[in-house]
C-alpha cells in the first residue's frame, strides 16, 4: 500500500509544485548537461516573518533537485533551528487510511501492475506517434533498455524519464529537509506536519478503481518530454543558485509559472475527485498557512520549511502572512518583500 500511495502522492506533489518553471517548448532531443557545483556550499538565507506581538517565524526556502555532491553548510540556519520551539515541515499531501496489518497483506496483491496501462495497453499505443518517437530517443539516453516502462501509463513513464534525466545531470531529490528534521529530532524540537490530509475509507477500492481508470495524461507525457529536452540545464542553474545562496538568479529563474497538465491529469480523474483533490493546490496552501498562523501565535520562535518558488512568489504564502499584519524580511534583504 505504501508503494502505491508514495507513487500517487509523488506525482500529485510534483504536479502541484511544477518546478515553478515557465512552459517549455519542444527543441532538439540533445539536452544541455549543466555543470553542478560540489563541496561545501552555504545555501540561501532565511526569510523572517515577525508578528505584531514580536513572535518570529524563520522560513527556509527549500528546493529539489539539488547538486548531488554538494555539502550543505549553513551555521545560521542550524542556529535558528536550534533556538526555535517548533519546526513546521513542508506543505504537501498526506493520506490517512484505516487499514490494519492483515488489511495491508490483503491489499498487496492488488498493487501488482498499479503503474501499468489498463487492458494491457502499451505506451506506444497510448501516445501520439511523434511523441513516442521522441520518447524512444530520450529513453535510450536516460533510462536504457528497461522494457517494463513500456507497459506504464504515460504519466508514470514521463515521471520515470524526468527522474532519470535529473540523476544523469548530477542532481538528486534528497534535498536538505532530512538533515533539518534529524537535527530537530536530536534536540527534541517539536516537528509538525503541515500536509493537507486526505482520508481513504477503502484503500482496496481506491487501488482497484485507479488500475481500471484511463487518465487523460498525454498532455502530461508531452510536458515531461519537453522538460527533459529543454529544461534540465535550467533546473541545474536553479540547483546551483540555491547551493551558493544566489537568490538573484533564483528570482530570475522563478519568473513565469508554467501550466500543470500532470496535475490536471490526476485531479481530473474520477478516483481523485472522490478523494477531494479538486482545487488541491489551494487546500495544500491553506493547511500550511493554518499551522504557520498557529505557530506564530503560540511560539516565540518557529522554524518553517517552504518551497523556495513559493517564498519568491509575490502572491505566494508569505504574501498571505503579510496581509495578516506580519512584517516580512526577505532572505537576501532585497526591497521586494510582500
Amino acid at each position: 500500500m505504501r508503494i502505491f500511495l508514495l507513487l500517487f502522492l509523488a506525482l500529485v506533489a510534483v504536479a502541484v509544485r511544477s518546478e515553478q518553471a515557465a512552459p517549455a517548448t519542444p527543441a532538439s532531443v540533445t539536452t544541455l548537461a549543466p555543470v553542478m557545483v560540489s563541496g561545501q556550499q552555504p545555501g540561501p538565507g532565511l526569510w523572517k516573518v515577525t508578528s505584531p506581538d514580536g513572535h518570529v517565524l524563520w522560513v527556509l526556502g527549500t528546493l529539489d533537485p539539488l547538486p548531488r555532491h554538494m555539502q550543505w553548510q549553513s551555521h545560521e540556519v542550524l542556529d535558528r533551528l536550534m533556538h526555535s520551539q517548533e519546526l513546521l515541515l513542508e506543505p504537501g499531501i498526506g493520506l490517512k487510511a484505516k487499514l490494519g496489518f492483515f488489511g495491508k497483506l490483503a491489499l498487496l496483491p492488488r498493487l501488482i501492475g498499479v503503474r501499468n496501462n489498463p487492458d494491457h495497453a502499451l505506451l506506444k499505443d497510448s501516445v501520439p506517434p511523434a511523441d513516442y518517437a521522441r520518447w524512444l530517443v530520450l529513453k535510450a539516453r536516460f533510462i536504457g533498455r528497461d522494457r517494463k516502462v513500456e507497459k506504464w501509463r504515460p504519466l508514470f513513464a514521463g515521471f520515470e524519464l524526468y527522474e532519470s534525466a535529473i540523476k544523469d545531470a548530477g542532481m538528486d531529490r534528497k534535498g536538505v529537509v532530512p538533515l533539518l528534521v534529524e537535527a530537530a529530532k536530536h534536540e527534541d524540537i517539536k516537528r509538525t506536519p503541515t500536509h493537507y490530509v486526505i482520508r481513504v475509507d477503502d484503500p482496496r477500492a481506491l487501488v482497484k478503481e485507479f488500475k481500471r481508470e484511463r487518465l487523460d495524461d498525454v498532455a502530461c507525457f508531452e510536458a515531461m518530454l519537453d522538460r527533459v529536452q529543454t529544461d534540465v540545464a535550467r533546473m541545474g542553474a536553479r540547483a546551483n543558485a540555491w547551493a551558493t545562496g544566489d537568490l538573484l538568479t533564483l528570482r530570475q529563474l522563478a519568473n513565469g509559472v508554467g501550466d500543470m497538465p500532470c496535475r490536471d491529469a490526476v485531479s481530473g480523474a474520477d478516483f481523485a475527485r472522490k478523494l477531494g483533490l479538486a482545487d488541491v493546490e489551494a487546500k495544500v496552501r491553506q493547511a500550511w498557512l493554518t499551522q504557520a498562523r498557529r505557530a506564530l501565535a503560540a511560539n516565540q520562535t518557529t522554524f518553517a520549511l517552504l518551497p523556495i518558488g513559493e517564498a519568491l512568489q509575490p502572491d505566494g504564502y508569505l504574501q498571505v502572512l503579510a496581509t495578516d499584519g506580519n512584517a516580512i524580511e526577505p532572505a537576501d534583504g532585497a526591497d521586494d518583500a510582500p
